[in-house]
C-alpha cells in the first residue's frame, strides 16, 4: 500500500512540477497532503508537518539572514570593485562569463554549503548576466553542478554518511574519488564553454561597463569594514564558532546598523528585499510539508525497501554498479539519511556475498549526488531559483540531463580506475 501510494505521489509531483501546472510552493504543499489523506493519515498529518518544519527551520533561518546579509552588502557596494574587474576581464563575452561563474562557484563550493555558493557568486555575477541578457536557466544549471560536486566533499554531508553507514575510514573512501570528482569538474567547465558558445551566437559579445573605476566607492571606511566583517563571518563559518544561522543573524544586524545608520534607511532596505526573502522562506517551509509527510508516513522507507527487494539475485556480482545507478534517482526522491542509513546497508549486505567490499559500496553510493542537489528536499536550491527569479520546475527540466551526465561520468571514471567494480 505505502509503495503504491509513494510511487503515485512522486509521479503526480513530478508531473505537476515539470508541466508548470502548479507553482513549486503549491505542489510541495498540496500533493503530499492529498496523498497522506488518501493513505488514511488524516489525524496525524499535522504532527508530521510540524516535524518537517522543525527539520528545515534551522536552514530556513540561515537562508533568510544569509540572503539579507549579502543583499545589504550589495547595496553597500562591497562587490562593485569585484564586478568591475570581472567585467574588464570577460569583456562582455558569454563564454568567459560562464567559465568565470564555474571557476568562482567551485572555489566557494569548497566549504560544502550550496547557499554560500549562490549568494556569493550571484552577488558578483548577477548584474553581468542581466546586462548581457544571458540565459538564467543555464546559470542555474552551472551553479548546481558546482554545488552537487562540492556537496561530496568530506565535510559536505553525504560522504560522511556513507562512511559512517559502511563503517569505513573517511579518508580511505574519499581520497581515491578525487579523480572522478575532477572529471565532473572538467565536465562543468565544458558545459560552461558550450553554454557560452550558444549564448555568444545568440547575444554576441557586448561591450559593457559597470560604474567608475574607484575601488572603495563613496563609502570609504565602510567598504573596508564590510570586507573585514565578511571575512570574519566566513572564518566563523569554517571554524564553527557559533551556529551558522546565529552568525548570519549577528552579521546582518551589524551590517544594517553600520551601513544604514538611521531607522528610516534600515526600514527602506529591508522593505526592498522582503519580497525576495519571503519567496525563499515560503518555498522552503512549503518543502517541510513534503519532507515531513514523506518521512513520517513511512513512504520514503517503503519505496527504498521495495527497490532493494526488487533487485534480482542475478545482478549480485554487479551490485556496486547497480547501487551507483540506483543512487541517481533515489537520492532525488528520498533524503540522504534514508538512502545512506536505510538502503545502503541492505545493498552492501547483499553485495558482500559476492566479495564486493563496504568501501566500494560507499564510493558507489556517491554517484547520485550531482542529481541529489536537484531534489525538492534540498533547501538551498530554492534560494538559487529565487535569486535568479526562474521557475523551479523549468530549472529541474533543463538541468536534469546535464546532472545525470555528470553522475555517469563519475561512474565511468570510477570504473576505469577500479574504484567501483563492474563485476565480481
Amino acid at each position: 500500500m505505502l509503495v503504491a501510494l509513494s510511487v503515485a505521489m512522486f509521479a503526480c509531483f513530478i508531473y505537476l512540477l515539470m508541466s508548470g501546472r502548479l507553482t513549486a510552493t503549491n505542489t510541495l504543499i498540496l500533493v503530499p497532503t492529498v496523498f497522506a489523506l488518501i493513505g488514511g493519515f488524516g489525524f496525524g498529518i499535522g504532527d508530521m508537518v510540524i516535524k518537517g518544519i522543525r527539520t528545515v527551520s534551522p536552514t530556513g533561518v540561515l537562508l533568510i539572514f544569509a540572503m539579507a546579509y549579502f543583499m545589504l552588502m550589495t547595496d553597500a557596494g562591497m562587490f562593485d570593485p569585484i564586478v568591475r574587474r570581472i567585467v574588464r576581464a570577460v569583456r562582455g563575452d558569454p563564454v568567459k562569463v560562464f567559465l568565470g561563474t564555474v571557476a568562482l562557484g567551485y572555489l566557494v563550493a569548497l566549504d560544502g554549503d550550496g547557499a554560500t555558493v549562490y549568494v556569493i557568486v550571484l552577488s558578483a555575477f548577477l548584474p553581468i548576466y542581466k546586462r548581457l541578457g544571458l540565459s538564467l536557466p543555464m546559470v542555474a544549471c552551472l551553479l548546481l553542478q558546482c554545488t552537487g560536486i562540492g556537496n561530496i566533499l568530506p565535510w559536505g554531508g553525504p560522504t560522511a554518511r556513507a562512511a559512517a553507514a559502511m563503517h569505513v575510514d573517511l579518508n580511505d573512501m574519499f581520497v581515491p574519488m578525487v579523480i572522478p570528482l575532477l572529471a565532473c569538474v572538467a565536465w562543468a567547465f565544458f558545459m560552461a564553454w558550450l553554454f557560452g558558445t550558444w549564448e555568444r551566437k545568440r547575444v554576441g559579445v557586448i561591450d559593457i561597463r559597470f560604474g567608475d573605476d574607484t575601488e572603495a566607492g563613496a563609502n570609504g571606511w565602510r567598504f573596508y569594514f564590510n570586507w573585514t566583517l565578511t571575512t570574519l563571518l566566513m572564518l566563523g563559518l569554517v571554524m564553527s564558532w557559533l551556529p551558522l544561522a546565529y552568525m548570519f543573524m549577528i552579521a546582518t544586524a551589524i551590517a544594517l546598523v553600520v551601513n544604514f545608520p538611521t531607522h528610516k534607511l534600515q526600514q527602506e532596505r529591508m522593505a526592498e528585499h522582503a519580497p525576495a526573502i519571503l519567496s525563499v522562506a515560503m518555498m522552503l517551509f512549503s518543502a517541510s510539508v513534503f519532507i515531513g509527510i514523506l518521512s513520517e508516513t513511512g513512504m520514503a522507507s517503503a519505496i527504498a525497501k521495495a527497490i532493494v527487494t526488487a533487485i534480482p539475485a542475478s545482478v549480485g556480482h554487479s551490485m556496486a554498479v547497480v547501487t551507483a545507478l540506483i543512487s541517481i534517482p533515489m537520492t532525488w526522491m528520498v533524503s540522504n539519511d534514508v538512502f545512506y542509513f536505510g538502503m545502503l546497508p541492505i545493498l552492501s549486505e547483499a553485495a558482500s556475498h559476492y566479495g564486493i567490499t563496504s568501501i566500494e559500496m560507499a564510493r558507489a553510493s556517491l554517484v547520485g549526488q550531482p542529481v541529489h542537489i536537484l531534489s525538492p528536499l534540498v533547501a538551498s536550491t530554492y534560494l538559487l531559483v529565487s535569486m535568479l527569479d526562474v521557475d523551479y520546475g523549468g530549472t529541474q527540466k533543463f538541468t536534469i540531463k546535464w546532472s545525470v551526465a555528470s553522475s555517469l561520468i563519475m561512474l565511468a571514471v570510477s570504473l576505469l580506475l577500479g574504484l567501483i567494480p563492474l563485476y565480481r
